[in-house]
Order: C-alpha cells, then structure tokens, then sequence
C-alpha cells in the first residue's frame, strides 16, 4: 500500500437539508463560488444531506402497530430520496469536476421501496466511482433505513489516499473500524448527523488509534426548523436548541484537532495538511501493522459470493 505524500486540503461542508432535496441540492449549488475558492482535495459532506435526517418524526409508529398517517409520511420521505442515476447524482458529480476534487456526500438512496442511509464517493474528473450503505441503522432508523452488506464495508482510492466514509454511529463499531484500518485506510470521512459533545472525543480518539487524517461533516438545522417539513416529537429540547447543532471537525493522525468544531450555523472548515504525518504518526503505532499481533488476533469479514 502506498500513503500518498505532500499536502492536501481538506474541508467539511456544514449545511443542512432543507424542506425538498431540490432545495437542498439548491443551497448546496449556491455555496459553488465559497467551495471554488476554497480550493478542498477532499470535500465532506453530512450525513443524509440529500434526502434529509427527519430528527423527531415518528412516522406513526407505536409498539405493535403503524397508522395509515404514518404510512403517508413514509411514502413522502421515500420521494424525496435519491436514485444512484438520477438527476440529483449527475449535479453532484458536475460539482466535484467544477471543484476539481474528491468528494464524499451523504444521501438516502431509494432501492425499489426500501431507503438506505449511504455515503457517495466522486473522483476529481466528476465520476461516481462508488457508494455504500450504513451496516446498521440507530435505534429508531431501523424504522425507514434497510441495513448495508458485506460489500458496504470498503475503502475508496483517490489522489489523497485511501479514504474510508463511515456513516455516524458506524463510527462507534470496533470491528468494522479494524476492517478498514487492515484495507489501508489514511482519510476517514465521517458524515453526521451527530451533534453532541461526545462525538469530538470520538473523531479524535479515531483519527489518533487509526492514525489517520479525519473529516467529520455534520449537518445543521437550527431551531425552528423542522426535518422535512414533518412534524417533529421532541420533548426534551429547549425551544431555542438547535435540532441538529454542528459540530464538523477536522483532526489530525495524532489526534489534534485543525479546524472546528463548527457550531451556530452553517459553515465551512478546511485543514491545509501534510500527508507524511501519517507516516510519522504510524512510527510508534499503526493499527493494521506493527502493532496489530496477527499471531494472536484475526478478524474474519464475510465477504459476497462472486
């Protein structure tokens, strides 16, 4: 495996999804002259960003049974999901090849009737070279997202290195990090939804065991905002909280961080960064090498039937 060296700018987009992914998509596109002059490698993008997260909708669902009400909002959310060849792909990979650079977007991906929470992967000439789908959705995600597979778990190539896109609480899977660390991982892109104060400590403690460089976009949605237009149940936020706070955060291979965390609002982050300190970090510490003890422990990823 070769770790790509020399310098890279790195960015998270903050930005969150608006009443119809048209409009999101809209927003994002309005935000081209911003990203242009950023210059970004490599552009991260939250979780669900197209698509939406419907933080507080419950589609009707109660222990035993659903409502017709609940249904309804369901098929609504399925609308406003994405095809991986439709219209909405075609104006992101337009995006990456305007920016000229690698980008990683979260989106919700219709499969016939079934939704999956995904990340897709742009090349800097504008080509989707892949996707994948969040192995296990949280808790009441369960509820509107089909879980990802065996292909699901890999590692995408680009200019800056291998880069690993690992969706919000995957994040939180010990196994599924050491399958990516044994692929090669040097960048790991984390879209989020997750805005608490926990989840620094977590992309901190990733990017230091991993020994790799992080970006974690989050999304924003500020209080009075609702997720898609549905109605939201929350009863345990203060009416001037935001619904989704930020917090995108960019870190480096020993655990510092070089930009954010984000609050307040939507924003921009981008980290100018040497690509060989994820040499020097793995001097003393590489997950998936000279620290791994493949005497005693191996893990064993179920892969597809060719």
């Amino acid at each position: 495996m070769t770790i790509p060296t020399g310098t890279a700018r790195l960015a998270a987009l903050q930005i969150g999804s608006r009443a119809t992914t048209a409009e999101t998509l809209e927003a994002l596109m309005a935000r081209r002259d911003e990203l242009k002059a950023a210059n970004p490698d490599l552009l991260v993008l939250p979780e669900a960003l197209l698509g939406g997260y419907p933080k507080g909708a419950d589609f009707g669902v109660r222990l035993g049974y659903r409502t017709p009400a609940g249904r309804d909002a369901f098929r609504r959310y399925w609308e406003q999901a994405i095809e991986i060849d439709g219209q909405e792909v075609a104006a992101l990979g337009e995006l990456a090849a305007d920016l000229g650079c690698t980008m990683v977007v979260g989106a919700i991906v219709r499969a016939g009737a079934t939704l999956h929470c995904s990340a897709l992967h742009f090349i800097p000439d504008g080509c989707l070279a892949g996707h994948r789908g969040k192995l296990m959705p949280t808790a009441a995600e369960r509820l509107i997202w089909g879980q990802g597979g065996p292909d699901d778990v890999r590692v995408f190539d680009s200019p800056v290195g291998r880069i690993a896109p690992v969706i919000c609480w995957e994040n939180f899977m010990p196994l599924f990090r050491a399958a990516l660390y044994g692929q090669g991982v040097t960048i790991w892109a984390a879209p989020t939804v997750d805005d608490r104060p926990q989840w620094e400590v977590a992309m901190r403690h990733i990017a230091h065991e991993g020994r790799c460089f992080l970006v974690s976009a989050c999304q924003w949605l500020g209080p009075t905002q609702t997720a898609l237009g549905e109605p939201i149940t929350l009863i345990d936020r203060a009416a001037d909280v935001p619904i989704i706070g930020g917090g995108s955060i960019i870190v480096s291979p020993m655990g510092e961080v070089l930009a954010g965390p984000l609050r307040g609002g939507e924003g921009l982050l981008v980290a100018e960064v040497d690509l060989a300190d994820i040499v020097r970090a793995r001097f003393d510490f590489d997950a998936a090498g000279h620290y791994a003890r493949p005497d005693i422990f191996r893990l064993d990823v179920t892969r597809p039937s060719r």
